[in-house]
């Protein structure tokens, strides 16, 4: 393993498992490549991760990977460690740092479709467990992209569970735009 000089700083566990599932997909370890993927816990702690493995503390090359929610925390964080000002989006892509619309989850979904997903969420056992959420009031007459993006946030530890079998479900040239240009970025 090499000694790592790239570290990619996301919100979650289930964004650094899907990551790695894609480089691992693509023929890549990212470890062997001498670059961590660090969930941080949340956007907010931005700061601090920049802190430690950017300019201030280990001068390491950094990438990212965000919610559209969470692009504001980003954008300060970076600005407030020197990496610009009045930062765009593609400011931040020229940076190694991708924003997804509306989250990863989001993003998986649309690439894949409805019913892929289903066959995916059906494969982990867990297909009766979504059709009793599509049955709630709440959800009876939402769209099936809404109840599988709120499935995929309901269950404790599901996102990361996902995470693997929805990247593996890609097909290469569906790859969500954020994944993909992270990875080439990498």
């Amino acid at each position: 393993m090499n000694p790592t000089h790239t570290v990619v700083l996301v919100e979650g566990i289930s964004d650094k498992s899907a990551i790695k599932a894609l480089a691992e997909r693509r023929g890549r370890n990212l470890a062997a490549e001498g670059i961590s993927v660090v969930a941080m816990g949340g956007a907010t702690n931005i700061g601090a991760y920049i802190g430690k493995f950017g300019p201030p503390g280990r001068d390491l090359r950094l990438a990212g990977l965000c919610d559209a929610g969470e692009e504001g925390a980003f954008r300060r964080g970076l600005e407030r460690a020197g990496f610009g000002s009045d930062l765009t989006r593609s400011d931040l892509e020229a940076l190694g740092f991708f924003v997804c619309v509306a989250d990863l989850e989001d993003e998986l979904i649309r690439a894949l479709g409805t019913a892929t997903v289903e066959c995916v969420v059906d494969a982990q056992g867990e297909l009766g467990s979504f059709r009793t959420l599509q049955k709630q009031p709440t959800w009876r007459e939402r769209s099936t992209h809404d109840q599988l993006r709120r499935f995929m946030g309901a269950g404790s530890g599901r996102k990361i569970r996902y995470a693997g079998p929805l990247v593996a479900a890609l097909e290469p040239d569906r790859v969500p735009r954020p994944l993909d240009g992270l990875l080439a970025h990498l």
